[in-house]
């Protein structure tokens, strides 16, 4: 079981719905007033964290709104007061040394809430309609090894010179450093080969997408077991959650969505063939039918509240932290589930603390 407290996030609605662009019920938007409202809400609710994706444009459809990460988290960390705020990034876009400037001014806005997600790019037109280029997969994350050492050292407040492959830093130090605590934390997405000796070298929590628990468990326990030179790994996942108050209504909410999805065929087809066909996220989310992007419903999160809240549970009992959730319609989804379904998922906690508490004092 994960050491630490079991935690609840959502991600932001940087290109529209999760499920389906065809719903009558979430009509398309990605403004920047929507997702400020959202990530107000979901603080209210209780939510702990919010992802906010990075894309320069549009992934799905280039005619389409896509809201921009980093100006929108410098922006959220300033209006919120609890919620930690992670910002995706892809290496190519930005000098590690500017950005590492920004993640801490970012840290500094919002005191000690900031987050960077390392993810490697998938999107080919993304950089190569901006002359930057695709790199090959493989060395698409030795460059994004070398820049998040970068990144981490100059976080820290280190004065480094360093000359690699890709970059020639010379006694470069930023200021302020992180006033609350030795950096922002930085997560890892990807789950091939090279992510996962990216994220064992240089990430605080491993962000898995969405899949069935067995193969979350092979996956943790893979990782957990290679070397580190800082603390132990931490595990978040990504799921599509349909919960309603019987496994019936999740089930025929789950079709209707899934029947959407489906008039999105044309879009999913674009996508597609602007993808990395290495990317593993791809290769995982065809092996079943789901919702939601990022493995969406294949996480199993759909079911009657007592259903998803004990495959809650189990997730964290294999060492799952945090659960970055989607949800269709958003708003009206996350509310219900924090009403319905994180309550539950604290009770049966509390109720297993007090079961082991027991059986630990009548063995004494």
């Amino acid at each position: 079981m994960s050491a630490h407290p079991l935690r609840f996030g959502i991600w932001a609605l940087v290109h529209g719905p999760r499920a389906a662009h065809q719903d009558p019920e979430e009509p398309y938007d990605a403004s920047w007033e929507r997702n400020r409202d959202l990530v107000l809400a979901a603080e209210r609710l209780g939510y702990d964290s919010t992802l906010i994706a990075q894309h320069t444009v549009n992934p799905h459809q280039e005619d389409l709104d896509q809201l921009e990460a980093w100006s929108s988290a410098a922006a959220l960390a300033a209006l919120t007061s609890r919620i930690e705020i992670i910002a995706a990034i892809k290496p190519y876009l930005y000098h590690p040394v500017v950005l590492a400037k920004m993640a801490l001014q970012i840290e500094n806005i919002s005191r000690g809430r900031f987050a960077i997600n390392l993810v490697n790019a998938w999107n080919r037109p993304e950089l190569e309609k901006a002359g930057i280029g695709f790199p090959e997969h493989d060395a698409r994350y030795a460059y994004g090894q070398e820049w998040i050492s970068v990144v981490s050292r100059l976080m820290q407040g280190e004065r480094l010179t360093y000359k690699g492959e890709h970059f020639d830093v010379r006694d470069y130090a930023l200021r302020p450093k992180d006033i609350y605590r030795s950096r922002p934390l930085i997560y890892v997405g990807g789950e091939s080969e090279p992510a996962r000796a990216l994220v064992a070298d240089h990430g605080d929590v491993w962000f898995i997408n969405g899949q069935p628990l067995e193969d979350v468990a092979s996956l943790i326990t893979d990782v957990a077991a290679r070397p580190r030179h800082s603390a132990p790994l931490r595990f978040g996942l990504s799921a599509f959650v349909v919960a309603r108050e019987t496994s019936e209504q999740a089930a025929a909410a789950h079709e209707r969505l899934l029947a959407l999805a489906a008039k999105d065929a044309p879009m999913k087809a674009i996508q597609k063939q602007n993808t990395d066909p290495k990317v593993v996220m791809m290769q995982t989310m065809q092996k079943t039918p789901r919702v939601g992007s990022n493995g969406g419903t294949a996480a199993g999160l759909v079911g009657s509240y007592d259903e998803v809240a004990a495959r809650i549970v189990a997730f964290h009992a294999a060492g799952i932290e945090l659960f970055m959730l989607q949800f269709q319609p958003f708003e009206a989804e996350m509310e219900r589930f924090a009403r319905e379904v994180i309550p539950r998922v604290r009770q049966a906690q509390t109720g297993s603390f007090a079961d082991r508490s027991e059986r630990q004092l009548s063995q004494r």
